[in-house]
């Protein structure tokens, strides 16, 4: 099992992103923390700990000042930042400090699925030791690259589809097909339409709102805020 620490300020999302790594075959939690203190304290006093999924904006720091202060007492524990600091300097310097891979929120939990299974495939090329011609040295360094987006069907737009994405990303709650068109400018059948594709893709969720009579009222939700 690879046990992993997921370190984020909102104890909610990191519940979240707790129940995503134990989705994932191979994968076990080893605890979680929600400021820099708690997280360099687990670092320490964990047995084991091979992955540290880490958010940068905490309480009493930085994740990168977490990653610069496990290095120096010694920890060359795996890193993947799960943040929604989206600044280049900051994505720099991730990977100036060896960071993995570096995944913006809000995802959806392929997003987080499909790097945690790319980092377990890092580690067995990696486990089996020896030497390596220049085709694995390849694979090692591309294994974490992300995932492409999915392509879309014909007659489906990336625009429109960035729209609908980001009017779901930016909402509080849930929105419906009527609301989105209206925060899109698309009509409400296009924006049914891309919904619809979203949630077969499992990007979007979808739940029912019922009234007092009637048909219940389709809403859909980014996945990564359920």
């Amino acid at each position: 099992m690879i046990e992993v620490l997921v370190v984020d300020d909102d104890a909610r999302v990191a519940r979240v992103n707790a129940a995503y790594v134990e989705k994932v075959p191979g994968f076990r939690v080893a605890g979680t923390a929600h400021d820099a203190a708690g997280a360099l304290r687990q670092v320490d006093e964990l047995p084991r700990l091979d992955l540290v999924l880490l958010d940068q904006r905490l309480p009493d720091g930085t994740g990168l000042a977490v990653v610069r202060e496990m290095r120096r007492r010694g920890h060359q524990t795996d890193v993947i930042m799960v943040t929604a600091a989206r600044e280049v300097s900051t994505v720099q310097a991730a990977l100036r400090h060896g960071v993995l891979q570096y995944l913006v929120k809000p995802f959806a939990f392929t997003g987080l699925r499909t790097r945690l299974e790319a980092y377990a495939e890092l580690r067995r090329t990696l486990d089996g030791g020896g030497e390596a011609e220049q085709a694995q040295v390849d694979r090692m360094f591309g294994a974490l690259s992300a995932p492409p987006e999915p392509l879309l069907p014909k007659g489906h737009s990336p625009r429109t589809a960035g729209l609908v994405r980001r009017a779901l990303m930016d909402a509080e709650g849930s929105l419906s097909a009527r609301e989105v068109a209206g925060r899109t400018g698309v009509s409400r059948q296009t924006a049914q339409r891309y919904l619809k594709l979203m949630e077969r893709t499992g990007r979007v969720r979808l739940t029912l709102r019922y009234g007092d009579a009637g048909r219940p009222e389709h809403r859909y939700v980014w996945a990564a805020r359920v």
